[in-house]
């Protein structure tokens, strides 16, 4: 039977269960403004002073959020000084996203971010379903409460055995999903993670390379593994593949909505959250991980069929009740 939707607070970031001190950093892509016209406006909402970066980059400094950088995302924003590369990108602006970045920033600023995104929206920032191709998204990157271990392998675990519930539960824009930007973690990766709850970390990276050896991914572990083991890491990546290691799991998933109505930032953290919730919960994690044993030993589950199990399971484990969403 088919459960019912999994609705999520818009109106509240629910707290992370695990390193209250915890800061996020945040990427959001958008269209329909500039950067002067976006530096405009969070000034207005935060204060600070701009400097210029490049052709199409800003930063704002001394801002109530901290420093932020504001850019045309393409990586040619740094030619666009001539004639002919800037021609381009003004022309390539339609389906070129500005992209705002964050500095890590403390659980209590995450409304204030809120009401720039509404301004920003106000103003006539557009999102991912606005037109064909934009396939703009919203990255969170959430510091880990420790390196070891014991701090990563329930996250990552976690994430892996629920990205298809967040998938099912949150329409993602064709144009993100025909990409390979936010691919879904292979089958025999899950496999294994369920298979096993005893890892070292050297065993939990090789492991993941071995399955892995890309950003991209919705979940992309490589700048967390590159700042724990920095030599394995690299050594297990193509020569192309960039990765600025940093304590943070980067989630790449959500789709850029900033034009909608109904959506907000604090939606798609609390969907981090659910993860978050579920990985602290050893003893639930446990029955996820054998559900998807069973799932797999059975030659007649699809993988469409799997995000209804894990919420049947998360509804008995009653660990939805202060997370559905208030009238």
């Amino acid at each position: 039977m088919t459960q019912a939707p999994l609705t999520l607070p818009r109106d509240r970031f629910l707290d992370l269960p695990q390193g209250e001190d915890r800061k996020v950093g945040i990427e959001i892509e958008f269209g329909g403004l500039t950067e002067d016209e976006v530096a405009d406006i969070l000034i207005e909402q935060l204060s600070g002073r701009c400097e210029r970066t490049g052709p199409v980059g800003l930063q704002l400094v001394e801002t109530a959020l901290g420093t932020i950088k504001i850019y045309l995302d393409t990586a040619w924003r740094d030619r666009a000084d001539t004639a002919v590369v800037g021609r381009l990108l003004e022309a390539a602006r339609r389906i070129v996203p500005v992209e705002i970045v964050t500095e890590p920033l403390a659980f209590s600023d995450l409304p204030r971010l809120e009401v720039c995104r509404a301004a920003l929206r106000e103003a006539g920032a557009i999102g991912s379903r606005n037109g064909f191709l934009l396939g703009w998204g919203v990255h969170l990157n959430v510091e880990t409460e420790g390196s070891e271990v014991s701090d990563i392998l329930p996250v990552l675990t976690a994430f892996a055995l629920c990205d298809d519930v967040i998938r099912a539960q949150n329409w993602i824009d064709p144009s993100r999903r025909i990409v390979p930007f936010i691919d879904p973690y292979p089958r025999r990766f899950i496999d294994a993670l369920a298979d096993r709850d005893q890892f070292s970390m050297e065993e939990l990276i090789d492991l993941y390379l071995e399955h892995n050896p890309t950003r991209n991914r919705a979940l992309d572990m490589l700048p967390v593994f590159a700042h724990i083991a920095p030599d394995q890491t690299h050594a297990g990546l193509s020569g192309d593949e960039k990765v600025n290691a940093r304590p943070a799991y980067h989630y790449r998933l959500p789709d850029s909505r900033i034009d909608e109505a109904d959506w907000t930032l604090a939606l798609e953290w609390n969907r981090w959250i659910l993860i978050e919730r579920i990985a602290a919960d050893a003893d639930l994690l446990d029955l996820i991980r054998e559900d998807w044993r069973d799932h797999r030993a059975h030659w007649t589950t699809l993988r469409t069929d799997w995000p209804d199990r894990v919420l049947a399971r998360l509804e008995a484990a009653n660990l939805l009740d202060d997370m559905k969403e208030i009238a």
